[in-house]
């Protein structure tokens, strides 16, 4: 009975260890929801518009994950690559889906180069990947101020005066996506009590998730996933490992720049500057929220994830207001928490490989001793 009872305290040891990150945030959401006194329709509209409006970005963050590639900090290169397409379709004044699907197809070539560019700078930094993409998007950043505040305008045609600075050339700090706003999220939308379901985004969503589930069944797929288990098992094999990775990235980067289409339609403005900067950073919290890791993720934790640190960011300012009088200490609550996330994960990333990496070592060195006692 004590050994049963031993057992099953392993077992709970060993599922906090493994999802200490959600129990942290349900705790959280727990104590936090009597204290904001919002109402339970209110929050669950909350949720569902912000699934909607994040859940495209985050399930880009699984394929090089599968491919053994971490967390894809780079992806802010799609990020960009979309609001070029934003701003060249409110300048051409396309509006609704047609302007949405053109700037997908605007943003596709561009993600195209930018991932297989980030790709390949990745295969030369083997192991320090999620760094290396995070310099990157900060590098990239760099270039895309200099093409919408120099270029767009002087080398590139910007027709509308309302999108031009008054100098002549460079992108207004904010454009107006009138034009597109919602049209996504309106198309089929109906209420249930007075909650929103934006059918033709959760359709998509959905889509995104199937190809997910699908593409891990490929021989593209399948060769990832070896990939991620073991680099050198999988070159023996014959996979071209270097091609494969930066093929993840590629889809990633890709998936990314659509993501972000369908997060800035919601929001109906784009921050020409800004809005790309924290993406990656805010993505990546979720999934990890969700009970993910460097090494391993799943649809489930993106859902669980997305649903845990939104709920955290609508129910934080309100909490911190009516607990001790200052919503601001909500805002610096948010921020902190998403960074805070990011860091614990990796710790605790680390620390579970050492420890598996220690009792694998224990095992072979008990097999030793047993071969040699024989």
């Amino acid at each position: 009975m004590s050994d049963l009872r031993l057992n099953k305290r392993e077992k709970m040891q060993r599922f906090l260890a493994d999802n200490i990150v959600p129990v942290l945030f349900v705790i959280i959401c727990a104590v936090g929801i009597p204290l904001s006194g919002y109402s339970p329709n209110y929050l669950i509209n909350e949720v569902i518009t912000r699934i909607g409006r994040n859940s495209f970005l985050v399930v880009s963050l699984l394929i090089p994950i599968m491919a053994g590639m971490g967390l894809n900090f780079g992806m802010t290169l799609g990020a960009m690559a979309a609001e070029i397409g934003l701003i060249l379709i409110s300048d051409w004044d396309i509006v609704g889906i047609p302007g949405m699907v053109l700037a997908a197809i605007i943003s596709t070539p561009i993600s195209i180069l930018l991932g297989w560019w980030c790709g390949t700078l990745l295969n030369k930094a083997k192991g320090r990947e999620m760094v290396t993409g995070y310099i990157i998007g900060f590098f990239m950043n760099g270039v895309y101020q200099l093409i919408v505040l120099y270029l767009m305008g002087s080398l590139i045609h910007i027709r509308s005066s309302k999108l031009v600075l008054p100098r002549g050339y460079g992108i207004r700090n904010t454009v107006n996506l009138d034009g597109i706003r919602q049209s996504l999220d309106n198309l089929g939308a109906f209420r249930i009590a007075g909650i929103k379901i934006p059918l033709a985004t959760l359709l998509l969503i959905a889509l995104a998730c199937l190809f997910v589930v699908w593409f891990r069944k490929t021989k593209l797929g399948q060769d990832m996933r070896a990939v991620g288990q073991n680099m050198e098992v999988a070159r023996e094999s014959g996979i071209n490992v270097e091609r494969t990775r930066v093929v993840s990235i590629i889809i990633s980067t890709i998936l990314a720049g659509y993501g972000m289409i369908i997060y800035l339609q919601n929001m109906g403005t784009l921050n020409t500057y800004n809005s790309h900067s924290q993406v990656g950073m805010f993505s990546i919290a979720a999934l990890l929220v969700g009970g993910a890791s460097v090494a391993k993720a799943n649809i489930g934790n993106v859902f669980l994830g997305l649903i845990l640190f939104h709920l955290m960011f609508i129910i934080s300012p309100i909490a911190g207001k009516n607990l001790i009088g200052q919503a601001q200490l909500g805002e610096y609550f948010r921020v902190f928490v998403s960074y805070g996330v990011i860091t614990l994960s990796l710790v605790l990333y680390e620390m579970r490989k050492k420890r598996e990496i220690g009792y694998e070592g224990a095992q072979l060195a008990a097999l030793q001793k047993e071969e040699e006692s024989k």
